[in-house]
């Protein structure tokens, strides 16, 4: 696909093959009419040579003459950027832009391979690779019409995966969400799929561990067990009847008497 201003021609000026010398470094963060802003209007630059650039698989070094851009082989392909075919400086500024989009993409895929993350660490990360808030905006939408970013999904795995399997409660998952940038009606739908019991359940099982684990008196198991169980996030009902349950099955020698509240 080539662009519609694309011309065939040489990149010279009153005769004399211009000696200006520029490489694009994404990572320097510099504005797109800064990168561009020593080449000159009105004229067309032929490519002369494309290289691979060390240590990418997928980057080229476009050479102007004297000049060169780094390029993905996607916008590579795209923008039929091959030996002897001519470009101004509009089509490069439009091409820059497209190679920007490609390399915020290619980030956002890398930052997706080890886990899933929310809307809000996507865009997070991606500023911090020096990208662009537009570019940035761009990146997300297609990650979401991709099914890559789904923050819906994301809370219902996240709730689930911390309440039964690490043991935290309500509270807790809420918090982390919340941290996480998901929306809070997003949040509430995720926790509605975790029943009471399952989070019983998970409260239970740890307060029988943290009891055993403490020395001491009864009542100062019970102080401390319950206190526990408040900080991973479960809520004072969960852990009154938790208690309850520890004491009925003997858990707690029998002990009734100073029987804590919890809110």
């Amino acid at each position: 696909m080539m662009l519609p201003s694309l011309h065939e021609g040489g990149y010279t000026r009153g005769g004399r093959i211009l000696t200006v010398t520029i490489q694009l470094d994404y990572e320097a963060g510099e504005p797109e009419d800064d990168v561009l802003s020593q080449f000159p209007d009105n004229e067309l630059l032929t490519i002369t040579r494309v290289e691979r650039q060390q240590r990418s698989d997928h980057r080229y070094i476009l050479h102007f003459g004297m000049i060169s851009l780094s390029i993905h082989e996607d916008i590579m392909i795209k923008y039929r950027m091959i030996s002897g075919n001519a470009f101004t400086k509009e089509d490069l500024r439009q091409i820059v832009l497209a190679d920007e989009r490609q390399r915020a993409y290619v980030e956002g895929l890398r930052y997706l391979e080890r886990k899933p993350r929310t809307g809000m660490e996507m865009a997070r990360r991606l500023r911090q690779k020096e990208i662009g808030e537009a570019i940035v905006g761009e990146v997300l939408e297609r990650l979401r019409r991709e099914r890559l970013i789904d923050d819906t999904q994301y809370a219902k795995q996240w709730a689930e995966q911390r309440i039964t399997g690490h043991r935290k409660g309500r509270l807790w998952v809420r918090h982390e969400l919340r941290g996480k940038g998901v929306d809070k009606s997003v949040i509430e739908g995720a926790l509605e799929g975790i029943s009471p019991e399952q989070e019983r359940q998970s409260a239970l099982e740890l307060g029988r561990k943290k009891w055993s684990a403490i020395r001491g008196e009864a009542s100062d198991k019970r102080r401390k067990t319950g206190a526990y169980l408040m900080r991973r996030g479960f809520s004072g009902e969960i852990v009154r009847s938790v208690l309850q349950s520890l004491r009925q099955d003997g858990d707690m020698d029998g002990a009734e008497d100073g029987f804590c509240e919890f809110d």
